[in-house]
């Protein structure tokens, strides 16, 4: 995935709230839209490089949207919109072991909408995609907060198993630098319980790794699920 336009480097802040940093760019202080609704309390800390985008929409209340940060040396992507791109991708490209004739995404199964569907001859398949930005000492974890939208989201999977689809729950690790994938069940246990219970009940859990650049992110393969 590449981002349109050119991110311009700068200095994190602060973040007054879950949906707005101010971020000194160019020498000056922005106001600049979080595009992630976790709490990267990792990540979003005091003077921690940062690269943002000038927003497209016109009269906008922020002008910037904050998509990297730097960890270490490590870049991680925080926009919460981009794995959902990058993992339709990954999916259409054969990247659950077989190439679908089509990839839809936002598709409604009973009452949750999952993120991709698709068709690969007489298999019919679902997709939830979850953007990982929490890294501890070489596991990724999510959540990093409670979420029960997250819950919901496994137990259509678990439906759509029962139906005869395949179902996929796929974390996307907006990072490199990872060797396996956890749940955080000190931080949402009920997820953790959710993830279990839905891979015993058939639906694939896959976690993915991806390069990270100030203007691109792109997949570069598996880590190991432990649950």
């Amino acid at each position: 995935m590449r981002y349109f336009k050119s991110l311009t480097p700068g200095i994190f802040r602060a973040r007054p709230n879950r949906f707005l940093a101010l971020v000194e760019l160019q020498g000056e202080l922005q106001r600049c839209h979080v595009p992630n609704t976790g709490r990267l309390g990792e990540l979003l800390l005091p003077g921690a490089a940062v690269w943002c985008k000038k927003a497209e929409t016109p009269g906008r209340k922020t002008a910037w949207s904050l998509l990297v940060v730097k960890k270490g040396e490590n870049l991680v992507n925080i926009d919460s919109q981009a794995p959902n791109h990058v993992a339709a991708e990954y999916v259409a490209g054969g990247g659950l072991g077989i190439v679908p004739d089509f990839v839809k995404p936002e598709q409604v199964f009973g009452d949750s909408r999952l993120d991709l569907y698709y068709e690969a001859g007489a298999v019919k398949g679902y997709v939830e995609v979850k953007g990982v930005t929490l890294e501890e000492d070489g596991v990724a974890r999510f959540p990093d907060a409670p979420t029960q939208r997250g819950r919901k989201h496994l137990l259509a999977l678990k439906a759509a198993v029962a139906a005869g689809y395949r179902a996929t729950a796929l974390f996307v690790i907006q990072m490199e630098g990872v060797n396996t994938f956890s749940p955080n069940t000190p931080r949402d246990p009920a997820f953790a319980q959710a993830l279990s219970e839905a891979a015993a009940a058939g639906v694939e859990v896959k976690a993915v790794t991806c390069r990270v650049t100030p203007e691109t992110l792109s997949i570069t393969g598996e880590v190991p699920v432990v649950l």
